[in-house]
């Protein structure tokens, strides 16, 4: 019966952060209105805070969504080994600290515990090793400018406005072009560098 409710706990959990990961949708959507309306006042130091602000709420979101996905997986394989009774000591002690952890809600916290009991199972899949990776990647608070300039850009788009209007007209023709033909370059140089190597 204590292993049913530690079970039940463990898919509540997954429950939980997956509706975080929406709350953090609903928030990001928020913030981007708030970039349209900074953009279309001409405010384009509160439309950044609103950039920033979205993409963290959109990085929160993966990160909850990616938990949920693996609180659900380590659920998976704790039915399996309530089901085949092959709950060993060291487990059920994972078990026991468990409910406290989860109820924090703190992604680092849920991401230690699913460690332990990762280790619990030999067979401890090369997915999991990977999903830390990329959650590693997003957990991160700075939010990277080219994304929050392109947020600010799409925004600025949607509400039918230039973001350029602070360049002098003649740059804003040859900016893009510009941009395009560095991009350019670098290929043929790569290109270039690969035929020499060959």
């Amino acid at each position: 019966r204590e292993k049913q409710k530690h079970l039940f706990n463990l898919k509540f959990a997954a429950k939980e952060l997956q509706r975080n990961s929406k709350r953090c949708d609903k928030e990001e959507k928020a913030e981007k209105a708030k970039v349209k309306k900074a953009i279309q006042k001409g405010n384009m130091e509160v439309a950044r805070i609103h950039a920033e602000n979205a993409i963290r709420q959109k990085n929160q979101s993966i990160n909850f969504l990616r938990m949920s996905a693996r609180v659900d997986a380590v659920a998976a394989r704790v039915q399996t080994a309530v089901t085949m009774n092959q709950v060993t000591k060291s487990m059920a002690g994972v078990v026991k600290s468990m409910d406290a952890t989860l109820k924090s809600m703190n992604l680092e916290k849920i991401s230690a515990l699913m460690d332990k009991f990762e280790h619990q199972f030999e067979t401890l899949d090369v997915q999991t090793a990977q999903m830390e990776d990329t959650m590693g990647n997003t957990t991160t608070l700075t939010t990277p400018q080219n994304e929050v300039d392109t947020l600010m850009h799409e925004m600025a788009d949607e509400a039918g406005l230039d973001l350029n209007m602070e360049l002098p007209q003649s740059q804003t023709g040859s900016l893009a072009s510009s941009v395009a033909s560095s991009e350019q370059d670098e290929l043929s140089q790569r290109l270039a560098r690969l035929r020499d190597q060959v």
